[in-house]
């Protein structure tokens, strides 16, 4: 396929990066139902080590097959497929070329006290060796291992990019200032986790969806000064794409915990409607049924396109 005129000038954003790295970031973007479109979305199936096996995939025991991961990935056609290592490993020769890999290279577990560090589970030979497109990396922006994870992230990065493969950074604010639960996804602590993973050179961001908040005293000042608007989703999205270079990096917004079609299709309408380049939706489709989730990846993908 000719790659579109949207996709070059999303690439020319990029200045600085190497030809390896925007082929496969035009790979991404010129692959399945939204090719050419600037949108994506893609599949993330790391939740079995933040939460479980059960947790996972009890709701729809297929999805403990990796091979059904893979399925549903290509078969949805989304832009693209992340998960840790042994998932990918487990499909990688028999799906090989059919859907875009991003391999997470770090995982945190819901069986550690400390909710706020991740270990390092893949590295980016792995990513190579597997075909991917490039590595996922988390963040938590706030957090006691904040500067460690940002150093890591350096580092990982840098590897990465001299391969010519994309970061695609969870930026995921928590702890320090920031207030537990109902801060961790307000305005203006959503907005400067964006702009943190820009700031490290992040290929894609993938940030929560903002809520109608400021949380940090520090900041609702400067909210309220300058008048920034936040009263709607598309609103709040469009205030989290001018923190990312003012539009000029590829935001992507976590689909979150399982909820209802009409709940996640209004907030894909504002994602789009704020300019944000789409959606990663993990939970809501895989603890679907594969009927059900096609549907819904469908009626997703349409909106966007």
């Amino acid at each position: 396929m000719i790659r579109t005129e949207t996709v070059r000038n999303i690439l020319s954003w990029y200045e600085g990066e190497t030809p390896g790295l925007k082929a496969n970031l035009s790979r991404l973007l010129m692959h399945g139902r939204l090719a050419g479109t600037g949108r994506l979305v893609i599949l993330p199936v790391d939740q079995g080590f933040e939460h479980g096996p059960a947790r996972s995939f009890a709701p729809n025991p297929a999805a403990y097959d990796p091979h059904y991961l893979y399925q549903l990935a290509i078969e949805a056609g989304v832009s693209g497929y992340a998960a840790p290592l042994g998932l990918l490993e487990q499909g990688a020769d028999t799906f090989a070329g059919e859907v875009p890999l991003i391999l997470k290279v770090n995982s945190g577990n819901s069986l550690a006290a400390s909710a706020n560090d991740q270990a390092l589970t893949g590295t980016v030979d792995d990513a190579m060796r597997l075909g991917c497109v490039g590595v996922g990396f988390t963040i938590y922006p706030g957090s006691d291992m904040a500067y460690d994870m940002i150093e890591e992230l350096r580092q990982i990065s840098h590897e990465a990019k001299s391969r010519g493969l994309l970061s695609v950074v969870w930026s995921y604010p928590r702890g320090g200032k920031i207030t537990k639960g109902s801060g961790e996804t307000s305005l203006d602590i959503i907005a400067y986790a964006a702009h943190i993973a820009a700031l490290m050179g992040a290929t894609i961001i993938k940030v929560k969806l903002p809520s109608d908040g400021i949380d940090l005293d520090a900041a609702k000042s400067s909210y309220e000064k300058y008048d920034v608007p936040h009263a709607t989703i598309a609103e709040r999205v469009r205030h989290i794409m001018q923190a990312s270079f003012n539009g000029k990096r590829v935001v992507v917004f976590s689909g979150g915990e399982a909820k209802t079609r009409e709940d996640l299709l209004d907030e894909v309408r504002g994602i789009r409607e704020g300019g944000g380049n789409g959606s990663i939706i993990g939970r809501n489709s895989f603890q679907r049924s594969k009927d059900e989730a096609l549907k819904l990846l469908g009626e997703i993908m349409d909106i966007y396109a």
